[in-house]
């Protein structure tokens, strides 16, 4: 039965990629506002783009997003849709609390257009408090709300250097997992703006690690004298490409050394499947990114189309010779400003039998997850997941705080509430048919509830939600950010 239960699940998820993928590249193949002409018969030139607000930001970075140009007549509505599109993608940039383009209309024929932002606040010093593990449910449960499990430090950053929307972050930790972490990214190295760049520079060590998984729970191992167990060592630098507005090439080359303490080989002697304490490995990573939604940390309309192939060792193919491929391909309907229904799929695959355990995938492991089994994971060399969401936003409220924050970056406070009734399901592959975790794995797995999203300020995202499964379990689970 359940082999019948996979392939119904792998034909609907096949026919969604499929769909969601021919959608996608029909809006690539027209304009990248994929607007149809629509002759109304009122032409309009813009004479001018007035951009006010923007105290920190260069101009050319906001006019980067623009999908019209002076002195050039477009049709009437064809423009307005053209600013409608604009706004969004100036807003994702995530360098402005809020963003209007208005038409300012001279005459019959002729337009103004004024562009009016309002900038965050770009250097944010920032106290880490997070938890280490997979998710909050995770920490409450399996953990036992085991405060040692928490990672604390400072992180200092600075989303707009220069003006230029070049990040850049340095974090250095203490708690569960020690480290630091340097990382600067510049969008634009050129005067076209199609072409960036961006570094990495991360070191981590642990005392408790997870070692394997068993019952379909991850497994952690701590000496008695709890001394570190493993330490890792990564840099990497990314070339992107941008060549329109929706459209993304990423290029990664990437170096990793871990080391583990011997009594890590002793607990699971496949741990690095090399026989060693260490493991070191180039890779290089080619994605390609179609975005078009309308707020990056919480969609409600657009589409996202994400695929990416890695080659795990490049010259150590002793310690490691790997690849794996991975699709995510998300479709957001707005049916009304109130309602929206959200699916997407993604789908993971490793060519080989089994990894070091530090490349692990699985269902349960961020992003792929299926509400109502959040205390689970899922482990395999292919997995397979499709969300669902249906979304009513009941309230919706600016809050003006000016009389106690006079600064204009804090002065206002956006709050949406949103229930939503969900439906998740998904199977992973797993090739080596590990006896502990056959509960779940090769298995055909689903999930539903209901819950309420609060977006909030600088796009935050909380969400409290009660799922149960087709295992008979259910939870309430709190988690920061937007399922997808």
């Amino acid at each position: 039965m359940k082999f019948k239960y996979q392939n119904i699940f792998l034909s609907f998820a096949l026919a969604v990629l499929l769909a969601g993928f021919f959608s996608v590249q029909k809006s690539i193949a027209q304009t990248d506002t994929s607007l149809a002409p629509v002759d109304t018969g009122r032409k309009v030139k813009v004479n001018n783009i007035f951009i006010i607000g923007n105290e920190k930001t260069k101009k050319e970075i906001i006019l980067r997003e623009l999908d019209f140009t002076t002195d050039f007549y477009y049709d009437w509505e064809a423009l307005v849709e053209i600013l409608i599109a604009d706004q969004k993608k100036i807003y994702n940039l995530r360098l402005f609390t809020s963003v209007d383009i208005t038409p300012l209309e001279i005459d019959d024929s002729e337009v103004e257009v004024l562009i009016t932002v309002k900038e965050r606040w770009y250097i944010l010093p920032q106290l880490i408090f997070q938890l280490a593990d997979r998710n909050f449910a995770e920490w409450w449960t399996n953990q036992g709300r085991d405060f040692s499990r928490v990672n604390f430090g400072l992180r200092l950053s600075h989303s707009n250097v220069a003006g230029r929307n070049e990040k850049l972050r340095f974090s250095g930790q203490l708690g569960f997992t020690r480290s630091l972490d340097f990382q600067y990214s510049k969008p634009y190295i050129d005067k076209n703006q199609k072409h960036g760049l961006a570094f990495q520079l991360t070191f981590n060590e642990n005392k408790s690690i997870p070692i394997k998984s068993a019952f379909n729970r991850q497994v952690f191992y701590t000496a008695e004298d709890e001394r570190v167990l493993r330490k890792n060592i990564g840099a990497a630098v990314r070339y992107t490409y941008r060549r329109s507005f929706y459209n993304f090439h990423f290029f990664t080359l990437g170096y990793n050394f871990t080391s583990i303490d011997p009594e890590i080989l002793v607990q699971n002697p496949n741990y690095f499947r090399n026989g060693g304490t260490n493991l070191r490995y180039l890779y290089s990573t080619y994605t390609f990114r179609h975005d078009k939604r309308d707020n990056v940390a919480y969609a409600t309309d657009g589409e996202l189309l994400q695929l990416s192939i890695t080659k795990y060792g490049i010259f150590y193919v002793d310690e490691l010779d790997e690849v794996e491929v991975s699709i995510t391909a998300n479709k957001y309907w707005k049916i009304n400003d109130r309602f929206n229904f959200n699916t997407g799929l993604t789908a993971d695959w490793f060519l080989s039998e089994r990894q070091p355990y530090t490349l692990v995938r699985g269902i349960g492991y961020s992003p792929d997850f299926i509400r109502g089994y959040e205390l689970n994971v899922i482990e395999g060399q292919q997995l397979y997941v499709h969300k669902n969401s249906f979304r009513w936003k009941f309230f919706d409220r600016d809050f003006d705080v000016s009389k106690f924050f006079k600064l204009e970056q804090f002065s206002t406070i956006p709050i949406r509430l949103y229930w939503s009734a969900n439906f998740d399901h998904g199977y992973v592959t797993d090739r080596n048919k590990i006896p502990e975790n056959s509960r779940l794995a090769n298995t055909y797995l689903f999930g539903y509830g209901t819950g309420i999203d609060l977006v909030g300020f600088y796009d935050s995202v909380l969400r409290f939600e009660y799922s149960l499964n087709n295992s008979g379990e259910g939870n309430f689970f709190f988690n920061f950010k937007a399922p997808f």
